[in-house]
């Protein structure tokens, strides 16, 4: 199957802040399922996406991270932007995707 068809039909897709780049940048990241999503870290995520691609992250990803992790542990929807002043506190307090 080509990854068109793959992407397509990823259950990943039909949470609220998951497009076709979010979608590839998670399955990089090992990442095919939302149950395995509800049991991942969005610092964790972030950490190891910048590790797998050898750049730096726009902290926006951190945010849609945040977003689609408590999307699939609760099933609540949250536009990712939500997530900014979250990061932005744990920013300010020293607790933000400590290496």
């Amino acid at each position: 199957m080509n990854k068109k068809k793959q992407q397509s039909k990823s259950e990943l897709l039909t949470l609220t802040n998951i497009g076709p780049a979010m979608l590839r940048d998670l399955n990089s990241l090992n990442i095919h399922s939302i149950r395995q999503l509800a049991q991942a870290n969005p610092d964790s995520l972030y950490l190891k996406l910048e590790k797998i691609t050898g750049k730096s992250q726009d902290l926006c990803v951190w945010d849609v991270f945040a977003a689609a992790v408590h999307e699939a542990k609760t099933g609540e929807q949250t536009v990712w932007w939500a997530w900014t002043p979250v990061r932005k506190k744990r920013q300010a307090a020293g607790k933000f995707c400590k290496k």
